[in-house]
């Protein structure tokens, strides 16, 4: 894929990666549709502002008539409730998977048959590391990008004859607002978006952006005490 032939619509543009990622594909000269649920919060020049709630099908519906000219469509927009799955608000949970798995749904399904009008092209779903692992006290996200890893990877199949390309991000832990009460290693997401930009125009179907997301991959095959060896343990 060349970048600088692209137009591309990210979602969740208006700060954290998708701020960055939509920086980079200006820099390397695609037409940049920036969406967010408040438009009016994009202060980035250069790319058209977008209203899109992912969560409402009429807005994305709406959107999609809009911009009915995009090739490459980057479903970052997300959330974090934190909440768990054994004793959390199901409120949480259900957000959770509406946004990761839903939302994404809902947005591949409208731009999808736009995209093929349009000779075909790319959807990058920002996935994690957390879609291979789960952590002690978590669950609804985890489980939310478990869920959307597992669409990407059917989707890769059935828009492979339409001539689109389906790839997934997954990194770790990012120095944006979404993970501002994490104390843990950050990767700064202007790295994480030149990554990625690199992974779609290498045509990759998984883009690994740290050491952390290739070392679980490594250890998917080793099964459940591979990843969790704290379950072994005497």
């Amino acid at each position: 894929m060349e970048i600088s032939k692209q137009i591309a619509l990210i979602t969740g543009a208006n700060r954290g990666l998708g701020r960055h990622l939509a920086q980079e594909l200006l820099v390397r000269g695609a037409k940049v549709y920036a969406a967010a649920r408040n438009p009016e919060l994009i202060n980035l020049p250069g790319v058209i502002p977008i209203q899109i709630d992912i969560t409402d099908e009429k807005s994305i519906a709406a959107a999609a008539e809009i911009a009915n000219d995009v090739t490459l469509l980057i479903n970052n927009a997300g959330s974090n409730t934190e909440g768990t799955l054994l004793d959390g608000s199901m409120d949480k949970i259900r957000l959770e998977m509406d946004t990761h798995f839903f939302g994404t749904l809902s947005m591949i399904r409208a731009f999808a048959p736009k995209m093929e009008k349009n000779g075909g092209g790319t959807i990058l779903n920002i996935l994690s590391v957390l879609s291979w692992l789960s952590l002690d006290g978590g669950g609804a996200y985890q489980a939310a990008k478990s869920a959307e890893w597992s669409m990407t990877n059917t989707f890769r199949l059935v828009l492979a004859p339409k001539n689109i390309h389906v790839s997934g991000l997954h990194v770790a832990y990012m120095d944006t607002d979404m993970t501002a009460n994490i104390k843990a290693p950050k990767a700064n997401p202007t790295n994480i978006a030149k990554i990625a930009i690199d992974g779609i125009e290498a045509d990759k179907y998984e883009i690994l952006a740290d050491d952390l997301s290739h070392m679980v991959l490594q250890n998917l095959s080793g099964g459940v005490k591979a990843i969790y060896p704290q379950l072994f343990k005497q």
